[in-house]
């Protein structure tokens, strides 16, 4: 039996995954982290993991920023391995991550979704044939009106997966309204919606001479980010220190 803690039991995420893990065979969360404590929930919660005195075998974390740090101090004083689902961390933040991964296993991805992780793939062979042959790469992402951060996570992994497949000699545009000016061909634009409960939507476009390909994801509720990092935790229980994402994961599925 897998025992997991949830750091950020009570947000729309956290709730998500609890409902979830009631399904798994082999997995129990024993444990919650939350500052807010309306919710009545079928195992201990405590506001702080500095106090959680609850033995877990994996941490899922579906927090915020700030609570990220004591997050990652604790992880890596008991070494216990954690997935990290939160975005929109700073860079002293992803630093920090790097030296936890030193001590304890450390799976972090901007996008828990099993069919955004095989597009992170499609599109390094996509962009390597495409851009060399004068296709344009843009991105449009949308999200809820709650959000906080923009680009997304996601957004910007896209474009690294892309970027990557090409030495990344291409920087990120994100705003054309500054400057009146042609577009770089070493550009990948990102473009951001806010709006209503939208739960997610990618685009990837390659825009070439007569011809448009274009990628596109759609989530259609939090159960396939609740789901992804259910599986991480399957899968990251037991590792050894260091950094994993969820390519790993799907290595181990297939």
């Amino acid at each position: 039996m897998i025992k997991v803690m949830l750091h950020g039991c009570n947000g729309k995420m956290g709730r998500v995954v609890t409902e979830i893990c009631k399904e798994e065979t082999g997995m129990e969360i024993v444990a919650g982290i939350d500052f807010y404590d309306g919710i009545q929930n079928d195992y201990p919660v405590f506001p702080n993991i500095s106090v959680c005195d609850v033995k877990a075998d994996v941490v899922i974390d579906f927090s915020n920023a700030k609570a990220v740090d004591d997050l990652l101090v604790y992880c890596a004083d008991k070494q216990i391995p954690v997935v990290l689902c939160t975005t929109g961390l700073e860079e002293e933040q992803l630093k920090r991550v790097k030296a936890t991964a030193e001590k304890t296993a450390v799976l972090k991805s901007a996008n828990m979704s099993m069919g955004i992780n095989l597009l992170l793939s499609l599109l390094k062979k996509a962009a390597a044939i495409l851009a060399p042959a004068g296709y344009d790469m843009e991105i449009v992402e949308k999200h809820h009106n709650q959000k906080l951060d923009a680009p997304s996570g996601t957004a910007l992994a896209l474009a690294d997966s892309m970027n990557e497949a090409l030495s990344n000699v291409y920087t990120y545009k994100y705003d054309r309204s500054l400057e009146r000016k042609k577009r770089d061909r070493y550009e990948i634009g990102i473009s951001t919606v806010r709006g209503g409960s939208i739960v997610g939507e990618h685009e990837v476009i390659f825009a070439g001479l007569d011809e448009v390909i274009t990628f596109e994801h759609t989530a259609y509720s939090r159960n396939v980010f609740a789901k992804g990092a259910i599986e991480a935790a399957k899968f990251l229980a037991g590792k050894p220190a260091g950094m994993y994402d969820m390519s790993d994961v799907m290595k181990e599925t297939v």
